[in-house]
């Protein structure tokens, strides 16, 4: 292991440099352990094949307690083994005794960038400047690299939503995998098809506004409007009408104005518009 160039004995002389610093570069799993520490020993080659064979995507650091007492006393070490992970200068997760390898795998997974992720990135740059063939190349590029990145189906439905394959997206969003639901992403695209979805067969905006002048009661003509702000990036426009129509037929659609406010929380994540339009929210249902 002491060849390993991803593989680092740490002391509280290098620990700023390789943990705290070095975590701003790539992740660094740290291992605090003991000789006497049975369990440390079974974990201990474990972690030393993972290292080798993540080439380098994060750095295992070994930290041997009973020579850095004070470096275990100031991370909250109270049993061993006890792994940390720090991303960015901070500890952001850890587990403790001699995990399964498998489950191990899967620690890591949920915070080192895999290969295929950089040209699933690249894809959803070239989406944005209009090059869905180019993205369908990258795509498929990433697939094959890593056919176990479930990113890669998540890229896939961004793609159909480019398209246009609003209904093809619709029916394959639910089959994401679950560790996937909660993704800011996939949020955002669930937004974005349901305002897609509510536009199909809908008057331009212009027509809706217009409509809307004659009829400020036409909720139909309200909600679409609102999907068309949303998806050329007019949130406040579209949140004050949501919340118009909130307020005036909250029955419509099945509250689907209410929904669509929700909907538009989730596309922005937060900031002061997700702020103030949840407190108006607020106000208005009770």
């Amino acid at each position: 292991m002491a060849d390993s160039p991803n593989i680092v004995t740490v002391t509280a002389e290098n620990f700023q440099a390789v943990v705290l610093e070095g975590s701003f570069d790539r992740p660094v799993l740290v291992d605090f352990w003991a000789d006497w520490c049975a369990p440390c020993r079974m974990l201990m080659p474990i972690l030393a094949n993972l290292a080798s064979e993540y080439r380098g995507r994060f750095i295992l650091a070994k930290v041997n307690t009973e020579e850095q007492q004070a470096l275990a006393a100031e991370f909250g070490i109270r049993s061993l083994p006890t792994v940390q992970l720090f991303k960015s200068g901070r500890p952001v997760d850890q587990f403790m005794g001699a995990l399964p390898e498998g489950q191990i795998r899967e620690f890591l997974d949920r915070h080192i960038p895999r290969a295929s992720d950089g040209l699933l990135a690249q894809a959803q740059g070239l989406m944005v400047a209009g090059d869905l063939d180019g993205a369908r190349a990258l795509i498929d590029r990433a697939r094959e690299a890593d056919p176990e990145n479930a990113r890669v189906a998540l890229a896939e439905l961004q793609l159909m939503a480019a398209r246009g394959e609003i209904i093809e997206a619709q029916a394959a969003i639910d089959k994401l995998p679950i560790e996937l639901a909660g993704e800011p992403e996939v949020l955002a695209l669930r937004g974005q098809l349901r305002f897609a979805t509510a536009l199909e067969d809908a008057p331009p905006e212009s027509e809706l506004i217009v409509q809307l002048s004659n009829n400020p009661k036409d909720s139909l003509a309200r909600y679409q409007l609102a999907a068309h702000q949303v998806l050329r990036g007019d949130y406040a426009s579209a949140l004050e009408n949501l919340l118009t129509l909130m307020k005036r037929d909250r029955a419509f659609q099945d509250d689907a104005a209410r929904k669509g406010m929700l909907a538009v929380f989730d596309l922005l994540g937060s900031g002061d518009l997700v702020a103030g339009y949840r407190a108006k929210m607020m106000n208005a249902l009770y």
